[in-house]
């Protein structure tokens, strides 16, 4: 079962931590957005394999954009 990760506020990507086809766990780092002058990491609630990075570094996210898909 796929799980979308999806950004939870207006924010940049500051840095992208991981690729397709990585294998993570419960509680990894995926990105880290800033926001404020805040990083804010983005982190998986699943273990499995990274299948689609949906964002690049430098990108700016909206709530609801979607970051990342791990399966």
């Amino acid at each position: 079962m796929a799980e979308e990760i999806r950004a939870e506020m207006v924010a940049n990507v500051w840095k992208v931590v991981v690729k397709a086809g990585d294998v993570v766990s419960d509680g990894d780092t995926l990105v880290i957005l800033e926001s404020m002058k805040m990083e804010i990491p983005v982190l998986t609630e699943a273990n499995g394999t990274v299948r689609q990075v949906a964002v690049n570094e430098g990108d700016v996210v909206q709530e609801g954009d979607l970051i990342a898909v791990v399966e």
